[in-house]
């Protein structure tokens, strides 16, 4: 297995991520694939849709084994939620 080397830091990671995903790929995914993950190599702008991080990270590896990927959820400000809500309340 190799293991990629970084070439941006997080924060330029996502930057570049997100203007893409604003400008370019919002418009084209949108419409019907809500919740779906779309893994965007940063560097080329080629993305690709799946319904998990993983996969969707795979199939752009496939394309272009030296991406540098950033991974957004369609129609939601993050990928991943942190912590945890329940419907059960007790009093």
């Amino acid at each position: 297995m190799t293991i990629r080397q970084p070439r941006y830091s997080k924060e330029e990671l996502a930057k570049r991520g997100h203007q893409l995903y604003d400008s370019q790929i919002r418009s084209q995914v949108e419409a019907n694939n809500h919740g779906k993950i779309v893994a965007i190599d940063i560097e080329s702008g080629t993305f690709e849709v799946a319904n998990d991080s993983l996969t969707a990270a795979k199939q752009l590896l496939k394309h272009h084994p030296d991406a540098q990927i950033f991974g957004i959820r369609i129609g939601y400000p993050a990928v991943h939620r942190f912590g945890f809500s329940s419907s059960n309340t007790q009093t």
